[in-house]
């Protein structure tokens, strides 16, 4: 259990996919450019196996935007985009409608 303090602390923000592209180094992930309204983001996520890069382009996702950076088989990520998991299939969590990119999720 999390205090809602501790939830209070996530800054989680919908995100615009702008570009998506293989990972260079590793099989199950792809390199996201996601804009955040007033910044561009790029986010490592292992989704590779679920999604084709061209078909997220212009996706909205929802972004933990204060994660910090890690650094994942030799490329950063600037966050994390929310998915949801039911046995092997991953779905990516995202609003109902469109909303401007940056928009926090409470």
């Amino acid at each position: 259990m999390i205090t809602i303090e501790q939830f209070r602390a996530l800054d989680l923000r919908v995100g615009t996919i702008r570009a998506a592209e293989p990972h260079p180094n590793a099989d199950r992930l792809l390199v996201l450019r996601v804009d955040l309204g007033t910044e561009s983001r790029q986010v490592v996520a292992g989704i590779r196996a679920h999604y084709e890069p061209a078909a997220l382009v212009g996706r909205q996702v929802i972004v933990v935007a204060n994660l910090e950076p890690a650094t994942l088989r030799g490329v950063e990520s600037q966050g994390m985009v929310l998915a949801a998991a039911d046995g092997e299939r991953v779905v990516l969590l995202r609003p109902d409608d469109p909303v401007t990119p940056g928009a926090t999720v409470r």
